[in-house]
């Protein structure tokens, strides 16, 4: 992000620009801001943009090639296109691409042994958005409610973000809502964030998890039935849970001393928002290895029982979190 911050700043562009990850705001974000850096005045007559995995690369080229209608370049957005997972031909242009000419790919997954991946990496600039750190998340969050003259208080704000989650589309989303239905206040507080805003699942999952690491079983059943009173279906919720203590696992190995890795980088291998990753290294901490992978195989052994019809799913989640709470200590 440093580094496109820099090209913007000095108007000096690569001729080409890859941005992934899980983030879709900051995806959306850095196009724009590259796209509103090379076009000048707002010029729309030099933008063009393509989605979709049939584009016709031959077009996309040729557009590459013309050059720009009374401006010094052109940008062409390519969203989604799946071609940093499959072969395709368009990675010998990179190399060729005209200095009047800025791409802009917008993907979520990437193989980095793809032939186009490398291309783009040689000749432009690659950038991973996966989220921004818990810090910087709190951060944004908090000039978010302050542009609209609101304060609150950070244990609260740790409080609305572990109830929302990390994804910033859905954050913008629900600092509207608090917004509007704090009108006439200054400051945002808690009954106000229960009372607006849309817990996410996974919001759910994490206190389920912190329920089970002090062995309050009887917190985290209630939290499952308040997934099901929401109508969350069961398999959905073992799923979650099983990847939860997957994801604690990964981030356990990680985190070891002869890794040498920060949060930031730990979050990058697991795939993961900064956010969850602190979350998780912090979860962690509670289990054993031996007892994160046993609760792995179970969940797993349950998902089978169910599919086989030997086990009701409502009642193969309830299994897993006695067995979870009570296996805490073995």
């Amino acid at each position: 992000m440093k580094t496109i911050k820099e090209h913007i700043k000095t108007n000096n562009y690569k001729q080409v620009y890859l941005l992934y990850g899980t983030e879709a705001y900051l995806k959306r974000f850095y196009a724009k801001k590259l796209k509103d850096g090379v076009l000048a005045d707002g010029d729309e007559m030099n933008a063009s943009a393509f989605a979709g995995k049939n584009i016709d690369w031959v077009e996309v080229q040729t557009l590459s090639d013309t050059l720009p209608f009374f401006a010094d370049r052109r940008v062409i957005l390519l969203e989604n296109t799946g071609a940093f997972k499959a072969a395709c031909d368009f990675a010998d242009y990179i190399a060729h691409i005209p200095d009047s000419t800025v791409l802009i790919f917008i993907e979520e997954e990437v193989d980095k042994r793809n032939r186009l991946y490398k291309a783009v990496k040689e000749h432009g600039h690659v950038c991973e958005l996966n989220g921004m750190s818990e810090k910087d998340l709190k951060l944004w969050t908090a000039q978010l409610l302050q542009k609209e003259g609101k304060k609150i208080k950070e244990t609260d704000l740790e409080f609305f973000l572990e109830r929302v989650g990390s994804d910033m589309n859905h954050i913008m989303t629900e600092v509207e809502k608090l917004v509007c239905y704090t009108y006439g206040r200054d400051v945002v507080e808690r009954q106000d964030i229960l009372a607006v805003t849309s817990e996410q699942i996974t919001g759910k999952i994490f206190q389920m998890i912190d329920a089970l690491a002090v062995q309050n079983q009887a917190q985290a059943l209630a939290l499952y039935y308040d997934l099901l009173t929401l109508r969350e279906k069961p398999m959905t919720i073992l799923y979650l849970i099983v990847r939860q203590f997957n994801l604690m696992l990964q981030a356990k190995a990680l985190s070891a001393p002869e890794s040498g890795l920060d949060k930031g980088a730990i979050a990058s291998k697991m795939g993961v928002a900064p956010f969850v990753a602190g979350k998780c290294l912090s979860q962690c901490r509670h289990f054993s290895k031996k007892q994160l992978m046993d609760a792995i195989m179970y969940g797993t052994e349950l998902e089978q029982q169910i599919k086989t019809g030997k086990l009701v799913d409502q009642l193969a989640v309830e299994l897993l979190l006695v067995w979870l709470n009570d296996n805490k200590n073995a």
